[in-house]
């Protein structure tokens, strides 16, 4: 079993961190990366630096959405169980609720302020992203072997187009670190206790399978029970590593294919996610809202998330027992060093595809990008202050 200790926190706080998380962290998994980083590393300090890094890590390698699993992670951590579960409620149920409403056609954002609007949101991922990368470069990459190995992990992510690159460079950065990282001096690295037992994580890796492997053959058993559509958003979310955009293709495959949803609703779908805060994964609410199958609307929009967030808290579970005992390895350490080095790498080559290049299109855009960047790494500002700036701004430039 790992380290377990009472929990130093409650259910409602951890809700309640989240809640906020969810109604304001606009920009993707990467931006989320950063949030998170802001809130539980600097200002909260549940975790130390090295401790979120090796858990951003752990996240990025497995399947799933990462961002999801590393605030599953940080409620986990910080109030057990439920902890866990009030942080994954908190951060999804806003941007799911939306997209339901989305989905019923409730949205108003249109013309030239709705799209101003929209792209003052995404500006704000260009921000958060270049502070997290700037923040973690500067404590996971001090030497020129990490300085180095961050780099070609950029650049392989940068140069590469399938999402086996990120998983390679992370690969590739943990056989660097145990070459070249073995001689610094460490305190053991930072500590997170989680408490799950080595059992739940057997159980919990056995289930995923049981799941991943049965579930088709079930859903041919019983048509129109509901299980195909849970299968397709359960398949979705146990195949794709990264998380975020990289699921995109395995949704459409999944609900555009069988001729569930049409393109046109997908796309317009795709495009509404990117305007509301919390994990990009709940674009599976809106098409399991809108598919011409049983269940629909609400119904299937709780199977859609359910369906596709399960695989990710599953594999995560069989994972933590072992990690803590793993990281504390002295080869696992140098280990760690180099594929946390890979991950200031990925964040690096995000930072500028997609973040900056479907983002940044003029100079006014830099600018209020820029503006953002101060205000959260020189100023300290919230992260909702810089939200509000830049939707804000965004909508004047429209104008």
């Amino acid at each position: 079993m790992t380290d377990v200790r009472q929990p130093a926190g409650s259910a409602a706080e951890v809700f309640a961190a989240f809640l906020k998380l969810g109604l304001s962290s606009f920009g993707g998994p990467i931006a989320h990366i950063g949030y998170f980083r802001h809130e539980f590393v600097e200002r909260r300090k549940w975790l130390d630096e090295l401790a979120y890094a090796d858990l951003v890590a752990l996240c990025q390698f497995l399947p799933g959405p990462a961002s999801s699993q590393v605030g599953f992670s940080l409620g986990l951590m910080r109030a057990g169980y439920p902890g866990a579960l009030a942080a994954w409620t908190g951060f999804t149920l806003p941007s799911a609720i939306a997209l339901v409403l989305f989905a019923y056609g409730a949205s108003a954002l249109s013309g030239p302020a709705g799209n101003g609007l929209v792209h003052g949101l995404k500006l704000v991922a260009v921000a958060i992203v270049a502070q997290a990368v700037w923040g973690m470069a500067r404590t996971l990459c001090p030497d020129r072997a990490r300085a180095s190995i961050a780099v070609v992990a950029a650049l392989l992510i940068l140069f590469s187009a399938s999402s086996i690159a990120q998983i390679g460079a992370i690969l590739l950065g943990g056989l660097a670190g145990l070459v070249l990282c073995r001689n610094e001096q460490t305190n053991g690295g930072g500590h997170f206790a989680m408490s799950v037992s080595r059992r739940m994580g057997l159980v919990a890796l056995a289930a995923f399978l049981l799941l991943l492997i049965g579930l088709p053959a079930l859903a041919r058993l019983a048509p129109g029970s509901g299980l195909a559509l849970f299968e397709a958003f359960y398949r979705s979310g146990a195949l794709v590593f990264g998380g975020g955009h990289v699921v995109l293709p395995l949704l459409r495959e999944a609900v555009v294919a069988p001729g569930w949803v049409s393109d046109d609703a997908f796309l317009t779908g795709y495009g509404a996610a990117q305007a509301v805060p919390g994990p990009l994964f709940t674009f599976a609410a809106y098409l399991g809202a809108v598919v011409n199958i049983e269940p629909h609307g609400v119904a299937g929009a709780v199977v859609g998330l359910l369906g596709i967030f399960l695989p990710g808290v599953l594999i995560l579970l069989a994972a933590l027992p072992f990690w803590e005992t793993f990281r504390k390895r002295s080869d696992a350490q140098a280990m760690m060093r180099g594929v946390n080095a890979a991950v200031v790498g990925i964040l690096g080559a995000a930072l500028y595809h997609p973040v900056w290049t479907s983002t940044v299109v003029a100079p006014r855009d830099f600018g209020i990008a820029l503006v953002g960047f101060v205000l959260l790494s020189v100023w300290r500002a919230p992260p909702l202050v810089v939200v509000v700036f830049s939707a804000l701004a965004g909508m004047a430039t429209a104008l």
